[in-house]
């Protein structure tokens, strides 16, 4: 069935609390989604963020971030006075220092509350969440203790776990424990509404899983035997991608790489957890990265840059048949995006999950797969990724002359060989909207459009320039920007490409 979607970070919406929540606008937003008769909801990975906020690089694969608990939520059940949920803030971009500062001042009333007397839902929770939640707190916790200091600069009895340094930590920072488990009841206490909210109204949440965990994180620091470490906990070999033409040395991503053998001894164990987790709180998952499940970039941890990784075989199939004999035909989206060997394709072949198609790569030159009319069904058109700039930023400053042209062609906004003059005079929105409907118009099965695009937005609602250390991952939309005039477009557009 012929649908679409709206790519929209929790982050990103407003509200009074200086980042998006899982609050009234989230609610409001599934309202929009709904009255433009949107099928998905896609958002960008909820886990706690690190140095960078990136929700890329998260302290957990499978706890949620608490900035997006909301105040007013905690304050309708008890666990806040009005007077302890802060006044109202003008929405702008987000200050994550300053989040970093209040957050766990005013979460921390409303844990002790709830510690005080623990609700049978609580204790229920910790129950459910135990094969995580446990290790997680007592992560964060530690981390805490340690000045906030990553993983691999802990002592060496903490990072390597040694019993008596783990009993020890465990009693010294009980307290600590019982905070960060507080918080992740209140998490998805609140998601959990939200996602019923979301399917009672007939849409359905996209996440984001990113392929491999953070080497500051709980996951690593738990599992290490399942990741490529030396024994003491220090990374041998770290994630990157090989040098190409965007990136001279490659990118050096510095994330554990799996040690795939002992995943497959354990039946692929973890994995079945992760996806187990992913599906219950999501209806569809996006994986970040999925190439690296067939061949991935293996760089020695003391390189520099990429250049002295090489190709290393992963799992390919053999996961995802463990994955969904165990756990039922997977709703997964493929990121297949980057250098595809014919191996990769095979895979994603194999698999018979859906790819995707980015349209401001379709024009650099020749008959690439990412032109609509190479599209194929079982595939999810988008006109950019979160790591893309806005349609309007790509077509004033990003696109080339030739991408112009070629997309100023293609797209019928010109004559088939535009000249300097006719480029000129195009006005950014007639591509826009041109683009909009080149993914909706597309076979692909599915079409995600980012909010910002809908909107029309500049620079200034780029998420994420890769390389770029601070200011990413910061954009908010503004108040009223979910208006009942653009949902009856957003209708009336898909409408015209049967995808209502």
């Amino acid at each position: 069935m012929r649908a679409s979607g709206i790519l929209m970070p929790v982050f990103s919406l407003p509200g009074p609390f200086g980042i998006g929540t899982l609050g009234k606008e989230a609610f409001a937003f599934v309202d929009f989604l709904a009255d433009a008769k949107q099928t998905y909801w896609q958002i960008l990975p909820i886990g706690p963020t690190g140095y960078g906020d990136s929700p890329y690089q998260s302290f957990s694969a499978f706890a949620g971030n608490p900035y997006f608990i909301d105040y007013r939520l905690l304050a309708d059940v008890g666990l806040l006075t009005a007077d302890e949920v802060p006044a109202a803030r003008p929405v702008g971009p987000i200050d994550y220092g300053a989040l970093y500062n209040e957050r766990p001042v005013i979460l921390k009333k409303a844990a002790d509350r709830l510690l005080a007397a623990p609700s049978p839902s609580y204790e229920a929770f910790c129950e459910a969440q135990s094969f995580w939640l446990e290790d997680y707190a007592l992560f964060m916790a530690v981390k805490a203790e340690q000045g906030q200091a990553g993983l691999a600069d802990w002592p060496d009895d903490l990072r390597c776990r040694k019993p008596e340094a783990i009993a020890a930590a465990k009693q010294r920072l009980a307290g600590a424990v019982d905070y960060y488990k507080a918080v992740q009841f209140f998490f998805y206490t609140q998601w959990n509404a939200l996602k019923a909210y979301a399917n009672g109204k007939g849409v359905r949440l996209v996440g984001d899983i990113p392929i491999y965990v953070s080497p500051d994180s709980s996951d690593l620091w738990t599992h290490p035997e399942l990741f490529q470490t030396d024994g003491q906990m220090h990374l041998t070999q770290v994630a990157g991608c090989p040098p190409d033409a965007f990136a001279a040395d490659g990118q050096l991503w510095g994330n554990p790489l799996y040690d795939w053998p002992t995943h497959k001894a354990t039946g692929f164990a973890w994995w079945k957890q992760r996806m187990k987790h992913a599906t219950s709180i999501y209806d569809v998952v996006r994986i970040d990265h999925f190439r690296g499940f067939d061949t991935y970039w293996a760089i020695p941890a003391d390189s520099t840059t990429a250049r002295t990784g090489k190709w290393e075989n992963g799992p390919g199939m053999e996961l995802f048949d463990a994955l969904e004999a165990a756990l039922g035909k997977l709703p997964i989206i493929a990121e297949d995006l980057g250098e595809l060997f014919p191996s990769v394709r095979k895979l994603l072949a194999d698999s018979t999950f859906p790819g995707m198609k980015v349209l401001q790569f379709a024009f650099s030159g020749g008959d690439s797969e990412y032109l609509p009319h190479n599209h194929v069904k079982n595939s999810v058109v988008y006109p950019g990724t979160h790591d893309n700039t806005t349609l309007t930023d790509w077509w004033e400053n990003g696109a080339s002359e030739k991408e112009k042209a070629a997309a100023a062609a293609y797209l019928h906004l010109t004559g088939v060989k535009p000249t300097a003059k006719e480029l000129a005079a195009i006005r950014t929105d007639d591509v826009r909207i041109a683009l909009l409907r080149a993914a909706l118009g597309s076979v692909a099965d599915r079409a995600i459009i980012p909010m910002y695009d809908w909107l029309g937005l500049g620079a200034e609602a780029h998420l994420n320039t890769p390389g770029k250390l601070g200011g990413n991952w910061a954009w908010r939309a503004a108040d009223g920007f979910a208006a009942k005039a653009l949902a009856k477009t957003i209708h009336d557009e898909c409408s015209v490409y049967c995808r209502v």
